[in-house]
């Protein structure tokens, strides 16, 4: 084998020995962008998973509210009086709910209307934004939709 030769294989193993800056560049965009759709995906979920957490939060405290009504007489003026026995219910059994149950998926606490415009409670919580109104997961919560 010449020097040439050598020269030659030399030239041609080191073009060969990795990758170059073009591909390494156009691998991490795909990834990148993978990674960013499938991002969307979860977290989307997370939201309307909230969203349903929610509801179900609803109806247990409606549930509790109705207990508290049958030993009291009339259903409790706060949401909060479920957690601590307030000064006008002498028969509360309670507590009938924990301080973590008053509020929706969001962490944002429930409005509560004891004297809703039905003649029933109103329990709403105000979705994903935390304000009245709204599309998709931050639309309005509420047990008398």
């Amino acid at each position: 084998m010449t020097v040439q030769d050598k020269r030659t294989q030399r030239v041609v193993q080191k073009r060969q020995s990795g990758f170059s800056l073009m591909e390494i560049m156009i691998v991490i965009v795909l990834i990148g962008s993978i990674v960013a759709f499938a991002a969307t995906r979860i977290f989307g979920q997370g939201d309307r998973a909230k969203q349903r957490l929610t509801q179900a939060q609803i109806s247990t405290l409606v549930a509790k509210i109705e207990a508290y009504s049958l030993d009291n007489g009339s259903p409790p003026e706060r949401l909060e009086d479920l957690v601590k026995q307030p000064g006008n219910a002498p028969s509360w059994l309670g507590p009938y709910a924990s301080e973590k149950e008053l509020v929706d998926g969001w962490n944002h606490p429930f409005d509560y209307d004891a004297n809703g415009s039905s003649g029933g409670v109103v329990i709403k919580s105000m979705g994903s934004d935390g304000k009245a109104g709204g599309e998709g997961t931050a639309k309005d919560i509420s047990n008398a939709d």
